[in-house]
Protein backbone atom coordinates (compact mmCIF):
# COMPACT_ATOMS: atom_id res chain seq x y z
CA UNK A 1 0.00 0.00 0.00
CA UNK A 2 1.39 3.31 -0.53
CA UNK A 3 2.29 5.13 1.77
CA UNK A 4 3.32 2.52 4.26
CA UNK A 5 6.73 1.41 5.32
CA UNK A 6 7.20 -1.75 7.44
CA UNK A 7 10.47 -2.18 8.65
CA UNK A 8 11.30 -4.95 10.64
CA UNK A 9 14.21 -5.21 13.24
CA UNK A 10 17.32 -7.14 13.69
CA UNK A 11 16.26 -10.32 13.64
CA UNK A 12 12.52 -10.03 13.36
CA UNK A 13 10.40 -11.13 10.39
CA UNK A 14 7.29 -10.08 9.20
CA UNK A 15 5.31 -10.45 6.38
CA UNK A 16 5.76 -6.70 4.93
CA UNK A 17 2.77 -7.83 2.42
CA UNK A 18 0.71 -8.78 4.93
CA UNK A 19 0.53 -5.53 7.04
CA UNK A 20 -0.01 -3.79 3.54
CA UNK A 21 -3.07 -6.03 2.87
CA UNK A 22 -4.30 -5.24 6.34
CA UNK A 23 -3.68 -1.84 6.94
CA UNK A 24 -5.49 -1.73 3.38
CA UNK A 25 -8.51 -3.47 4.94
CA UNK A 26 -8.64 -1.36 8.08
CA UNK A 27 -8.50 1.64 5.95
CA UNK A 28 -11.17 1.04 3.96
CA UNK A 29 -13.65 0.11 6.27
CA UNK A 30 -12.73 2.87 8.27
CA UNK A 31 -12.82 5.64 5.35
CA UNK A 32 -9.24 6.52 6.55
CA UNK A 33 -6.71 8.38 4.07
CA UNK A 34 -2.84 7.51 4.70
CA UNK A 35 -0.64 10.26 4.35
CA UNK A 36 2.45 8.58 5.66
CA UNK A 37 2.22 5.35 8.32
CA UNK A 38 5.27 3.99 9.54
CA UNK A 39 5.38 0.27 11.10
CA UNK A 40 8.61 -0.50 13.09
CA UNK A 41 8.65 -3.94 14.47
CA UNK A 42 10.99 -4.22 16.84
CA UNK A 43 12.88 -6.00 20.39
CA UNK A 44 11.77 -5.25 23.66
CA UNK A 45 15.51 -3.93 24.24
CA UNK A 46 14.76 -1.59 21.37
CA UNK A 47 10.84 -0.37 22.58
CA UNK A 48 12.33 0.64 25.64
CA UNK A 49 14.95 2.60 24.22
CA UNK A 50 12.19 4.20 22.10
CA UNK A 51 9.72 4.51 25.51
CA UNK A 52 12.93 6.31 27.59
CA UNK A 53 13.74 8.73 25.09
CA UNK A 54 10.32 9.82 23.93
CA UNK A 55 8.31 8.92 26.64
CA UNK A 56 10.39 8.95 29.66
CA UNK A 57 9.35 5.17 30.94
CA UNK A 58 12.06 2.51 31.55
CA UNK A 59 10.00 -0.10 30.59
CA UNK A 60 9.36 -2.39 27.96
CA UNK A 61 5.67 -2.62 25.85
CA UNK A 62 3.58 -4.00 23.12
CA UNK A 63 2.87 -0.94 22.12
CA UNK A 64 4.08 3.18 21.12
CA UNK A 65 2.38 5.43 18.37
CA UNK A 66 3.48 8.77 17.53
CA UNK A 67 0.50 11.10 16.15
CA UNK A 68 1.89 13.42 13.52
CA UNK A 69 -1.83 14.03 12.10
CA UNK A 70 -3.96 17.34 12.92
CA UNK A 71 -6.79 14.90 11.33
CA UNK A 72 -8.47 11.82 12.83
CA UNK A 73 -9.93 10.55 9.39
CA UNK A 74 -5.87 10.86 7.79
CA UNK A 75 -3.09 8.73 8.83
CA UNK A 76 0.43 10.30 9.97
CA UNK A 77 2.29 8.26 12.19
CA UNK A 78 4.99 5.90 13.48
CA UNK A 79 4.00 3.04 15.39
CA UNK A 80 6.55 0.84 17.31
CA UNK A 81 5.31 -2.89 18.40
CA UNK A 82 7.91 -4.94 20.49
CA UNK A 83 7.53 -8.57 18.56
CA UNK A 84 8.94 -10.15 22.31
CA UNK A 85 6.20 -8.32 24.39
CA UNK A 86 3.26 -9.49 21.35
CA UNK A 87 4.68 -13.21 21.49
CA UNK A 88 4.12 -12.64 25.18
CA UNK A 89 1.02 -11.59 25.27
CA UNK A 90 0.14 -13.91 23.28
CA UNK A 91 0.89 -16.51 25.60
CA UNK A 92 -0.97 -15.15 28.33
CA UNK A 93 -3.99 -14.19 26.30
CA UNK A 94 -4.22 -17.68 24.87
CA UNK A 95 -4.08 -16.20 20.92
CA UNK A 96 -1.71 -17.17 18.03
CA UNK A 97 1.31 -14.41 17.84
CA UNK A 98 -0.38 -13.71 14.34
CA UNK A 99 -3.72 -12.64 16.20
CA UNK A 100 -2.13 -10.34 18.47
CA UNK A 101 -0.15 -8.43 15.93
CA UNK A 102 -3.11 -8.12 13.84
CA UNK A 103 -4.70 -7.06 17.40
CA UNK A 104 -1.72 -4.12 17.72
CA UNK A 105 -1.87 -2.72 14.21
CA UNK A 106 -5.19 -2.11 14.62
CA UNK A 107 -4.41 -0.54 18.02
CA UNK A 108 -1.77 1.37 16.70
CA UNK A 109 -3.78 2.87 14.21
CA UNK A 110 -7.00 3.82 16.80
CA UNK A 111 -4.77 5.22 18.24
CA UNK A 112 -3.76 7.81 15.42
CA UNK A 113 -7.71 8.22 14.49
CA UNK A 114 -8.10 9.28 18.31
CA UNK A 115 -9.00 6.25 19.86
CA UNK A 116 -7.44 6.70 23.44
CA UNK A 117 -6.68 4.04 26.35
CA UNK A 118 -5.57 6.17 29.82
CA UNK A 119 -8.91 6.06 31.40
CA UNK A 120 -11.27 2.74 32.11
CA UNK A 121 -14.08 4.59 30.19
CA UNK A 122 -12.09 5.42 27.30
CA UNK A 123 -10.08 1.91 27.23
CA UNK A 124 -13.38 -0.12 27.06
CA UNK A 125 -14.64 2.10 24.02
CA UNK A 126 -10.92 1.18 22.36
CA UNK A 127 -11.33 -2.23 22.82
CA UNK A 128 -14.79 -2.55 21.45
CA UNK A 129 -13.93 -1.21 18.64
CA UNK A 130 -10.69 -3.30 18.22
CA UNK A 131 -12.13 -6.69 19.13
CA UNK A 132 -15.03 -5.92 15.99
CA UNK A 133 -12.37 -4.70 13.70
CA UNK A 134 -9.77 -8.08 14.89
CA UNK A 135 -13.30 -10.24 14.23
CA UNK A 136 -13.53 -8.98 10.81
CA UNK A 137 -9.83 -9.16 9.92
CA UNK A 138 -8.67 -11.86 11.63
CA UNK A 139 -8.55 -14.91 8.70
CA UNK A 140 -6.14 -12.47 7.10
CA UNK A 141 -3.76 -12.38 9.80
CA UNK A 142 -2.33 -15.82 9.02
CA UNK A 143 1.48 -16.05 8.45
CA UNK A 144 1.89 -12.49 9.50
CA UNK A 145 4.57 -13.22 12.14
CA UNK A 146 6.83 -15.59 10.27
CA UNK A 147 8.93 -17.80 12.56
CA UNK A 148 12.55 -18.15 12.45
Amino acid sequence: MKNVSVYNGKGIRVDKISVHSIVKLITSELNLYVKSLEFNFISSTTIIEVNKNYLKHNYSTDIITFDYSDEKNILDGEIFISIQDAVENSKKYRVSSDNELLRLIIHGILHLIGFDDTTDAKRKKMKIAENDLVGKFQKFSKGLLIKQ
